[in-house]
């Protein structure tokens, strides 16, 4: 096992003690792994996954996930800064927990921007930036005359070869029996 490997097994082991019974913690898979960090009524979660060749290598960090939908591009940079600079000083070392917990002190600080102001903003700018929103129309049918749907209607009735189905013309026997007089012999 190389000592990289080695290294990933004992930070997942230490990861899983220190964090039992927090709900804010997730473990995704071997190598990926988030947190929730709440202040008041914002929030968001940071992702780090783990390349093959770390602790050696940095970790990848991503704030791009559906749960941070609404934070403004500002905040989602501020973090990704502040992981990036941490995770530079611990190269070669388990730091998935202390990545974690730098940001859990600076929570408040980083959710300070995002305002709902900020958000309402950035909806606005985004609904009218958008350019296919703003140019599509609803698409309108093409309205048929009656004489037009007739013959639309004649059309489908033939079937291939603008030939009428076989029996498009019999009687029907038994309503036809049902209505003849009967003679009694």
């Amino acid at each position: 096992m190389s000592d990289d490997a080695e290294q990933q097994a004992e930070e997942v082991e230490v990861l899983k003690s220190i964090y039992e019974g927090d709900e804010n913690f997730k473990q995704v898979d071997d190598k990926t792994y988030q947190y929730k960090y709440v202040d008041g009524e914002k929030s968001f979660i940071l992702e780090i996954s783990w390349p093959p060749t770390y602790p050696t290598e940095k970790p990848n960090f991503n704030v791009d996930i559906f749960y941070n939908q609404n934070l403004i591009p500002a905040v989602k940079e501020k973090i990704l800064s502040l992981v990036d600079l941490e995770a530079n000083q611990w190269l070669g070392c388990a730091m998935t927990y202390t990545l974690f917990e730098c940001l859990k002190e600076k929570t408040s600080e980083i959710l300070a921007e995002q305002t709902e102001e900020a958000i309402v903003e950035r909806v606005e700018k985004i609904a009218i930036t958008d350019p296919t929103e703003s140019s599509k129309k609803p698409e309108r049918k093409e309205q048929l005359t009656k004489a037009q749907k007739r013959r639309a209607w004649d059309k489908a009735e033939l079937g291939r070869g603008g030939e009428k189905p076989r029996g498009w013309d019999w009687v029907d026997i038994v309503k036809h029996l049902s209505q003849a007089p009967h003679h009694p012999s």
